[in-house]
């Protein structure tokens, strides 16, 4: 292959909350990715150079918050995570070659730089927004950080964007008697002058039908949504980017606001890809080793950098970060892989069911992270798919597979070497075929296997992997060994089987090596191979086998029901006291994490939720949260529907969709016209509103019961 060299990076995880499952189906996508690379080597011979780096996001009003109702300074609370978060990535194997945080002097220079950049050219600009203002806490309020009583119903402690009693939308400043969660201060309404990057600028929309319509920055499907974002020439569908905060506030201050405006959080957090990239390369330097930073930051010259993302920021990372990079001379991303989101048992995952699972809990447990590895593994491909984790499946197929399977050949196997033949594996005579059965289909795949891996087909590879190892498993029980080894006059057939089922065996470890990197790295020392596994290597043949070592034990499924009980927490609903602290989350927003009171099936059924196709979507004058939904709803006839779901949905995309709606929710007249009910979304303590769609064959009309 040509000489690659690639930058990789994850999401960077929030610093004001634990490493749970969710999060490492990203991270493990991400080192499986990595670790294959790292196995390639080039057209000369030289290893291809990959550089894995992350960090910590440690900005915004969440930590700020979270640290003083801990008693921390926001560096002590970020140092304490830090340190959390790099001991999880650690224990599940994730390889960073350098993990940072984006509280640095290099994120903020960086920063400092693409700020003054964009506002020389013309594409930074100031206006006027006003906002809810604590006046103890002296300190502007996101809409998350302000209860009050729903204008709608009436009910108390709602949030300032949506009432979770009737499921009304507004602004803050529709509330009735709101307080701030902060102090518990009534706010009041203030101007401030923001600071905007200029998305909407012809250039910045230019550039962005080019980046993300050619060249295959994207997945196709995410291409499309962001073709659907951007809308046709002329239309001006994108808005300009809120990118500054007012003080008090964690961050790094805008040059030359005398720290009165700081960078907003989601501005800072993608350059932090960046900063831990520099940051590694002085450490590199440091002990003699150099790395051409600007090959890899700057445009020009042939290096790829890689993002690996979950579909909920992909707005951010697919427009505003290359169009901020693209204009402040940096160069843009290569590659930008979203990946879905992880249910557990099909469901959300749950504290009161124990599936909400930390991954420090899962070490604890004592489970081998190897496991959760290959299921993941196992699941992934190259769309933006959710993959589930059924925790019975999650059981069988770690036992069948690996167990079953791959580790009981060479548990098999290599006890008659070792007994019968002093450890000496028999030497491969190519002119006889039965000596190569299992071996010649293992090497067969190996080009299969590579294209699946280097495309992400994580799960296409592993299944082929799997059908080897049965092949192999059948060619031994149907040799019978145990019997051949009863006959003198049939040991070279039985050094034969054993011979090549334990090669067949070997070519597996190397394909498995990016998945299971530590049991694959125990399993070649059977075989004398230390260091890094290339690829290439499979091709050679081993000549002896040292004495077996246990590789991995079966799941008992009394560890996963410990697991589950260790993370089940007993939620109850309480009445709010008088000024809540608000449960940290991503970005600006909070949520409350209690569940709600028990119902019998006879409320249940008072609720006609149906299906609905989303016959048309658009926007609302005047509206800051609001789209306006025309909803087909079978024999029900059209509906038309208010929902608070513009930040999260253009209306472009959505016309078509299936959804759930609840249609005998009495009419409500709003200011800009009657809502006839309410469609469904789900959100929660990290960042996104998500409306709930049907499996394909679901018709508008029908009930969901």
């Amino acid at each position: 292959m040509p000489h690659r060299r690639i930058l990789v990076t994850s999401a960077l995880p929030y610093a004001n909350g634990a490493i749970h499952l969710g999060h490492l189906v990203e991270y493990i996508q991400t080192d499986i990715w990595v670790r294959f690379q790292r196995m390639q080597v080039n057209d000369d011979g030289s290893p291809v150079e990959v550089h894995y780096v992350g960090a910590d996001d440690t900005h915004g009003t969440p930590v700020m918050l979270r640290a003083e109702s801990e008693g921390l300074t926001p560096e002590q609370l970020i140092d304490r995570v830090w340190k959390e978060h790099d001991r999880d990535f650690k224990n599940f194997s994730v390889g960073f070659d350098n993990y940072y945080s984006t509280h640095s002097p290099e994120n903020r220079a960086l920063c400092e730089e693409i700020y003054g950049k964009l506002e020389q050219s013309g594409l930074i600009t100031k206006r006027p927004v006003e906002q809810f203002y604590d006046p103890v806490k002296a300190m502007f309020l996101p809409d998350r950080f302000i209860k009050g009583e729903c204008p709608k119903c009436g009910a108390k402690d709602q949030y300032g964007d949506s009432c979770e009693v009737c499921g009304a939308t507004y602004s803050p400043t529709e509330l009735k008697n709101p307080y701030s969660t902060v102090s518990g201060a009534e706010p009041v309404r203030k101007s401030s002058e923001h600071h905007f990057f200029k998305l909407s600028d012809p250039r910045c929309e230019g550039f962005l039908r080019r980046y993300t319509q050619g060249e295959n920055h994207l997945q196709s499907e995410a291409a499309n949504k962001m073709k659907e974002w951007l809308g046709e020439a002329g239309e001006g569908k994108l808005s300009d980017w809120d990118i500054s905060r007012d003080a008090p506030y964690f961050g790094f201050p805008i040059p030359g606001t005398d720290e009165k405006k700081f960078f907003y959080v989601w501005l800072d957090a993608p350059v932090g890809y960046f900063a831990s990239f520099l940051n590694y390369v002085k450490k590199q330097q440091a002990v003699g080793k150099t790395i051409n930073a600007d090959a890899f930051l700057r445009p020009g010259s042939d290096t790829e950098m890689v993002h690996f993302i979950g579909k909920d920021i992909l707005y951010f990372h697919a427009l505003f970060w290359p169009a901020m990079l693209e204009h402040a001379g940096f160069r843009t991303p290569s590659k930008v892989f979203a990946h879905g989101f992880l249910t557990v048992n099909g469901e959300k995952m749950s504290k009161s069911r124990g599936t909400f699972i930390t991954a420090d809990s899962y070490i604890q447990q004592g489970l081998n992270p190897e496991w959760l590895r290959y299921y993941y593994g196992a699941k992934l491909n190259a769309t933006m798919e959710d993959i589930d984790m059924n925790l019975d499946d999650f059981v069988a197929r770690v036992n069948s597979d690996l167990v079953g399977k791959y580790v009981n050949i060479a548990s098999r196997a290599a006890g008659f070497i070792t007994k019968h033949f002093d450890g000496k594996l028999r030497a491969v005579d190519p002119s006889d075929n039965n000596t190569l059965a299992a071996t010649a289909v293992a090497m067969g795949s190996a080009d299969n296997i590579a294209t699946d891996y280097e495309n992400r087909e994580y799960g296409k590879a592993l299944r082929e992997i799997m059908r080897i190892a049965d092949i192999i498993n059948q060619r031994w029980d149907k040799a019978k060994p145990w019997e051949l080894a009863k006959d003198l006059a049939r040991h070279p057939e039985l050094h034969s089987v054993c011979s090549d089922c334990l090669d067949a065996f070997r070519i597996l470890t190397y394909y498995l090596a990016p998945v299971i990197p530590e049991t694959a790295a125990k399993a070649l020392t059977l075989f004398g191979v230390a260091g890094q596994p290339r690829w290439n290597d499979i091709h050679i043949s081993p000549v002896s086998v040292q004495p077996y070592q246990h590789l991995m034990t079966r799941v008992d499924p009394k560890q996963i029901a410990a697991l589950v009980d260790a993370n089940k927490e007993n939620l109850k609903v309480t009445t709010p006291p008088p000024s809540p602290q608000p449960s940290p989350s991503k970005g600006e927003g909070a949520s409350s994490t209690a569940e709600a009171a028990t119902i019998s099936i006879d409320d249940f059924t008072k609720i006609d939720l149906r299906i609905a196709r989303i016959a048309n979507a658009e926007q609302v004058e005047g509206a800051d949260k609001l789209l306006k939904l025309t909803l087909d709803v079978g024999e029900l006839g059209t509906k038309q529907v208010f929902a608070g779901i513009k930040s999260a949905y253009d209306p472009a995309t959505l016309v078509g969709r299936l959804t759930v709606v609840v249609a005998n929710l009495a009419p409500r007249k709003m200011k800009f016209g009657m809502s006839e009910g309410m469609v469904l979304a789900a959100s929660g303590d990290a960042p996104g509103l998500f409306i709930l769609s049907p499996d394909s064959g679901a018709q508008p009309g029908m009930r969901v019961k």
